[in-house]
């Protein structure tokens, strides 16, 4: 009997967990949205153009972030807690220091001034640098304190966006004030990821089980690995609307641009399941790596299943009447996603569980997606959407054979 009511409580604190991630990623993809809703009312054409620029970069220079989150929460749930502060520190300053190096480029290139592009530096250096506490309470799951750090976070990186842009400032002014609040909210997420009595008592308890692991530290190598995983799930996750850019016409890739709205959903729905789940999947547990599948697919199902029902509903949603006609091929693009929420689980096992060369498929399929695109698909909204379809079950296949396969997963440095 005490046995079942402890699983009933645990199952209650997951669920409360679960409830409480969802909601700060929910919270912050509405203020990283808000943004630009806002700039639009607030900034003319060009400085709207310059400010959605640097925060599609914003995006793609904190992937390091993301990488050291998921390298230090899968070595610390596997080996306990080891000094991360020197390689978070030297990770956040190496992505900022190319950032810098890079401004002069970027600024001629994208036509934006040098002290955007110089600003984008200092924001980058707070976000990968937030990786690091943000890893150490999702490897120690400690989720409803992820969930209170993850809302600082999305303060901290937008708040001072959408206070600049309230205020009438213009971009620079904003990315100024975003970098004040970025850096602000720094000393708060190390508070939170300060160790409890009981989080101490609990690593106490488990030391003689990571007895073998005692010498485990983290490495460059195990960030970098995580990094690369990071940015081949964020980079397949975009190849196709960026070849549809390239290969259709101006309406058809708008088209395109509607319909993956509905692939984003289905892919990020169910990402609180792998938020969750990755301490256990460090640990070797097969049966939490099992369940969680087992949740995403049945999201995935639900939400293909919807888009079916609903197709026309969904694209009204997302783009408008002008886009009713694709309607039919909202299950498609639903299942593109679901696909790839499945695929990043499966990546980020390997990460967790020690994996050389994880995201070796994930490269060699979004090569694979352009070849075929470019060489054998019509040049059409369903062309495209094919290839993206057909690459997402076979990359899905290959992981999972990959991962369930008899071999054990490696205990060396990934």
């Amino acid at each position: 009997m005490a046995r079942t009511t402890d699983t009933d409580a645990g199952a209650v604190r997951l669920g409360a967990a679960g409830v409480a991630v969802t909601a700060a990623s929910m919270l912050t993809n509405g203020l990283a949205y808000l943004v630009p809703v806002l700039g639009a009312r607030r900034l003319a054409a060009a400085e709207l153009g310059a400010l959605a620029t640097v925060l599609a970069l914003a995006a793609i220079a904190a992937v390091p972030g993301f990488g050291l989150q998921i390298a230090v929460a899968a070595h610390r749930a596997r080996w306990g807690a080891t000094g991360t502060a020197r390689l978070a520190l030297r990770t956040a300053a190496l992505t900022a220091g190319v950032t810098v190096l890079a401004a002069p480029v970027v600024s001629v290139a994208l036509r934006l001034p040098v002290a955007l592009a110089l600003l984008l530096a200092t924001t980058t250096f707070a976000t990968v640098l937030a990786g690091r506490w943000l890893g150490e309470l999702q490897g120690d799951q400690r989720f409803l304190r992820l969930a209170t750090a993850m809302t600082v976070l999305a303060a901290g990186r937008y708040g001072g966006l959408v206070v600049g842009l309230v205020l009438g400032r213009g971009p620079v002014a904003c990315l100024l004030l975003a970098s004040l609040t970025g850096l602000a909210v720094l000393p708060l997420l190390a508070r939170l990821a300060r160790p409890s009595a009981e989080t101490v008592q609990a690593a106490g308890t488990a030391a003689p089980a990571q007895a073998a692991g005692a010498d485990r530290e983290l490495t460059a190598r195990h960030v970098m690995t995580a990094c690369a995983a990071s940015l081949a799930m964020l980079t397949i996750s975009y190849a196709d609307l960026i070849i549809a850019r390239q290969l259709l016409s101006g309406d058809a890739s708008g088209g395109y641009a509607v319909g993956s709205v509905l692939t984003k959903g289905a892919l990020w729905a169910p990402q609180v399941v792998t938020v969750l789940v990755l301490p256990r999947l460090a640990q070797g547990d097969r049966r939490a790596r099992l369940a969680a599948l087992a949740l995403i697919l049945a999201c995935g199902a639900a939400l293909v299943g919807a888009s079916a029902f609903a197709g026309e509903l969904a694209f009204r949603l997302a783009g408008g009447a002008g886009y009713l006609h694709l309607a039919g091929t909202a299950p498609l693009f639903a299942a593109v996603g679901a696909l790839y929420a499945v695929l990043f689980m499966l990546v980020n096992d390997r990460v967790a569980t020690g994996a050389r060369w994880p995201a070796a498929p994930l490269w060699a399929a979004t090569v694979g997606l352009a070849g075929a695109a470019l060489l054998v698909a019509p040049r059409t909204v369903a062309g495209v959407l094919t290839c993206a379809l057909a690459t997402a079950v076979l990359t899905t296949t290959v992981m999972a054979w990959l991962t369930f396969r008899g071999a054990r997963p490696t205990t060396g440095a990934p």
